[in-house]
């Protein structure tokens, strides 16, 4: 067997519940590797089985009453402080990630731990601003809504971004009153299992906010209990449907799903060509593809086809010159999460390879790690699977067009709607493609991106409901309608 990958502390493996670690009651482990270098990093990694996930939904349910009750300076100051923590741990947390998943420091580790955080700061910030209404009462009554908390909550997240997918479904969970069991991927469970001494020192009561590590079967249980009244879940398509299918079947919780994508960038003649370049590179290379939003279908106006593919051959194989070691600083692309995703991706590059012309790309980078180029093919038809199908990884294709109809039937031709970019120095022509977009979220001049204050989630098989925002707040309560009768007396 090979090594235990060296680390200057002991890595948590226990689960998270009623602010304790403790070991899981199945005996189950789960082995993880470092991408890398193939190396064990550890195969003591629990799965939470059914005496876990009841365990921690029943400390939940005790911990609702008092945090649902808790005035909102003192949850305002819980949640900040808990920010505060984890920016002072943004290292350490990002190198847990990084373990298990590869994904360089300085490129994304250190982004998304703090985009973690931000997320719990930004949502301290509505606690005390997220109001009901009132309705006019010419009618007799006096009408107005409230914002109530669901009660147990929970969210699976997947290994791409395992803290700030975190952070977007805990920090409003727990924000609006509710208590929340987290799951992490079992790819990538140490940053989360890490968080259980900050939530302690935050302040956070016992049973308000727990970790419970596992595989697909601790994420069944938690789609299936009945005692969960949400669940927000982000991974593949085939698995969003298993859990929205658990949620109806047990007791209808509600669900949000951010499912996968598909993402196309219109690529017009007016467009700044360096700019059009720059983004749709960067959409793509970042986390070494292994991102929902990534611009991975590409289609150029005709008459600067040859000119933004050669930009875009030249930038993404600049790009790939720094594909290596993600401990490294210099380093901004690292491995694919692992083996199983490299021979995905590569299955993928293979197939591709009858369908379309290889642009750049497409070879295995080194010979231990699962590093590989940034790929680009063109002429892909529209019914070939790499136009189809959502890749996860440095994968896109180039098409051309000719026309604005043209375009639009063939950005909206796939099953997905997460994310869309059109790229013109035309606002006219730009707000018209938007809006004709089936997109869930569409950038003008860029691409790939999402904030905290506004609603992320998308159109078609990309999922339901929203994260982020004030969007976000309203999927984890109930609106509660209360009429008064002024007439009586």
């Amino acid at each position: 067997m090979a090594a235990v990958t060296s680390s200057p502390r002991q890595l948590p493996t226990k689960l998270f519940i009623n602010n304790e670690h403790v070991e899981s009651r199945t005996s189950k482990y789960l082995s993880v590797y470092n991408p890398k270098d193939h190396s064990l990093v550890s195969d003591r990694v629990p799965i939470a089985g059914q005496e876990d996930v009841d365990a921690a939904v029943t400390a939940a349910e005790a911990a609702f009453p008092a945090w649902k009750a808790l005035t909102e300076p003192e949850r305002r100051t819980i949640l900040t402080n808990f920010a505060s923590l984890v920016e002072k741990n943004t290292v350490m947390l990002a190198e847990l990630t990084r373990l298990t998943m590869g994904a360089p420091y300085k490129a994304f580790g250190e982004f998304e731990t703090g985009l973690f955080a931000e997320a719990f700061r930004y949502y301290a910030g509505w606690i005390d601003k997220f109001t009901g209404q009132s309705y006019p009462a010419n009618d007799g009554f006096l009408k107005i809504t409230r914002h109530e908390p669901l009660g147990v909550t929970a969210g699976i997240v997947p290994w791409n971004g395992p803290l700030a997918l975190a952070g977007m479904k805990a920090a409003p969970a727990l924000a609006t009153g509710n208590c929340f069991i987290l799951k992490p991927s079992e790819k990538t469970p140490f940053a989360a299992l890490a968080l259980g001494d900050l939530i302690k020192e935050a302040g956070f009561p016992a049973g308000v906010f727990q970790v419970l590590p596992g595989d697909g079967s601790t994420g069944a249980l938690l789609a299936r209990h009945m005692k969960i009244r949400k669940i927000s879940f982000t991974g593949s398509v085939p698995t969003g449907k298993l859990i929205q299918k658990m949620a109806a079947e047990s007791n209808l919780k509600r669900v949000t799903l951010e499912l996968g994508g598909k993402s196309p960038a219109v690529i017009f003649e007016d467009c700044n060509l360096d700019n059009a370049v720059t983004w749709c590179v960067n959409a793509l290379a970042i986390n070494s593809g292994q991102i929902c939003f990534a611009a991975t279908r590409i289609y150029v106006q005709e008459s600067i086809q040859a000119e933004f593919t050669a930009r875009y051959k030249a930038a993404l194989e600049q790009r790939g010159q720094s594909i290596g070691d993600p401990d490294h600083d210099s380093t901004t692309m690292g491995p694919l999460a692992d083996e199983a995703q490299f021979n995905r991706v590569t299955g993928f590059i293979e197939r591709g390879a009858k369908s379309g012309s290889l642009v750049t790309g497409g070879k295995r980078v080194g010979t231990t790690g699962w590093f590989l180029e940034p790929t680009v093919f063109s002429g892909v038809p529209q019914d070939a699977e790499i136009y189809q199908q959502e890749v996860f990884g440095p994968v896109s294709i180039i098409n051309t067009f000719q026309t604005e109809e043209e375009v639009i039937k063939k950005a909206n031709a796939t099953e997905y709607g997460l994310m869309a970019g059109v790229f013109t120095q035309d606002i006219n022509k730009a707000l018209r493609v938007a809006t004709e977009f089936d997109s869930g979220m569409v950038g003008v001049n860029c691409i790939s991106r999402y904030f905290l204050s506004a609603p992320f989630g998308g159109s078609k098989q990309s999922g339901l409901g929203r994260e982020c925002g004030k969007q976000a707040l309203e999927h984890y309560t109930e609106t509660k309608t209360v009429f008064v009768n002024l007439t009586y007396n």
